[in-house]
């Protein structure tokens, strides 16, 4: 998987130079808690294939106007800074290059988990743990919730961190970050701001974590820190789940090779106690199952996951995104690639640098929209490289590993598109 990502994350290096036209780019910020132009904020330019860095700056004027030089051909992100918090999209190819930001306050009360969703699988020595928690913001007037420990989250205390990432209501794919410590052993934070909900997306959280496994057994004693309206927890089928004193859980049926359990309206106050045993893995072969039923389901409720055959799943909503979304976005990306669409092709929206992937959306494009599409979709992939290489969870060698294999995989993958 992490090889086939780096693939086409390097592909963005050899194509952005051919495809990408330098020139100014304006646009307006408009401020939608108060429905008008957003002036004095800063507008910076950032280079994703140099670290990140700010290349161009500017301020926006009264009419919330604003335009930056672009140095270079490279993919760019366009981050504007609101009342200190930051929002991104990627530098168009062409138009304007239009924003849109909150009023900040650092507790919003109509911000609360809709799920808290455990997906655990287990070696002989170890429990490999990726926690997900999907969070709305449903304050009117529209604002977002910031401040240096937005989000805080509760771990056991004997985990090991292995990654973290974010995603926002307007981004696509996951954006790599490092939690901050805060508190008693095991409390974390996320600096990442939780803007207002954009129609049914919200703001996605995301840390795996390993915990030790010696004698097949492990209790977990959990908590949220925001009113939870579902607690959800996935195990193989394989392995044992059992709730644990005061906690009730309802055991939903709907996937052959997974196990799902529901715990409803968890409040922060509240101790979620459930124990696993036995070992597993989550069946690879549905993850790709997942990606290709929501590609073709793209832009539907829950990605394609389908309606419940039993009892209705609180969490089909995420059930494929947990399973497949990177598996989805891989094949989308390579069918692109390897494959001359027959009348169709895929098109991604504007990109966030705090950004979780969601489905790739097939959409009916002229030939001569095929290249910015495609770079579209290398872009994505070359910001989310650029975030986990941040974030330290990439090494420089890998990108030259990559670098030197791909060329020829590029030239036979063009030749097939064109």
């Amino acid at each position: 998987m992490k090889s086939a990502r780096l693939l086409f994350s390097a592909a963005v290096l050899l194509l952005a130079g051919s495809l990408a036209q330098a020139a100014d780019i304006s646009g307006t910020v408009t401020n939608k808690t108060t429905g008008k132009p957003s002036a004095g904020d800063k507008v910076a330019l950032i280079d994703v294939q140099a670290g990140m860095a700010e290349v161009s700056s500017a301020t926006t004027d009264a009419k919330g106007h604003y335009t930056l030089n672009v140095p270079s051909n490279t993919p760019h992100l366009i981050r504007v800074t609101h009342q200190g918090a930051p929002y991104f999209i990627a530098a168009p190819e062409s138009g304007p290059g239009d924003l849109s930001v909150f009023d900040v306050a650092a507790k919003v009360d109509a911000v609360f988990i809709e799920a808290d969703v455990y997906e655990i699988e287990a070696s002989n020595d170890t429990l490999h743990v990726t926690e997900h928690f999907y969070l709305h913001n449903q304050s009117n007037p529209p604002r977002t919730m910031w401040n240096p420990h937005t989000f805080e989250i509760v771990l056991p205390a004997e985990a090991t961190i292995t990654s973290a990432a974010t995603q926002r209501p307007n981004s696509t794919i996951p954006t790599s970050v490092k939690l901050d410590p805060v508190g008693a052993k095991g409390h974390y934070a996320f600096a990442t701001p939780i803007e207002p909900d954009n129609g049914e997306k919200d703001t996605h959280f995301q840390v795996a974590y390993d915990l030790p496994y010696s004698g097949g057994k492990y209790t977990f004693h959990s908590q949220v820190t925001l009113p939870a309206q579902n607690v959800g927890v996935l195990v193989p089928t394989s392995m044992s789940f059992t709730a644990g004193s005061g906690s009730t859980f309802q055991a939903i049926k709907q996937d052959p090779g997974v196990q799902t359990f529901v715990l409803r309206n968890a409040v922060p106050s509240q101790t979620i106690e459930f124990t696993i045993s036995g070992t597993g893995a989550m069946p690879r072969e549905q993850q790709n199952d997942g990606g290709q039923q929501a590609a073709a389901n793209a832009g539907q409720p829950g990605g394609g996951i389908g309606q419940p055959i039993n009892t209705p799943d609180p969490l089909s909503k995420y059930k494929w995104w947990i399973l497949g979304a990177l598996a989805l976005l891989l094949t989308a990306g390579a069918a692109f690639l390897l494959r001359k669409p027959a009348g169709a092709t895929a098109a991604a929206p504007a990109i966030d640098a705090y950004a979780a992937p969601a489905a790739v959306h097939a959409a009916p494009v002229s030939a001569a929209g095929k290249n910015t599409a495609l770079l579209n979709v290398l872009k994505e992939e070359l910001f989310a490289l650029e975030s986990e290489k941040l974030a330290g969870t990439l090494t420089p060698a890998e990108y030259v590993e990559v670098k030197s294999a791909l060329e020829v995989v590029l030239k036979r993958a063009l030749k097939r598109t064109s």
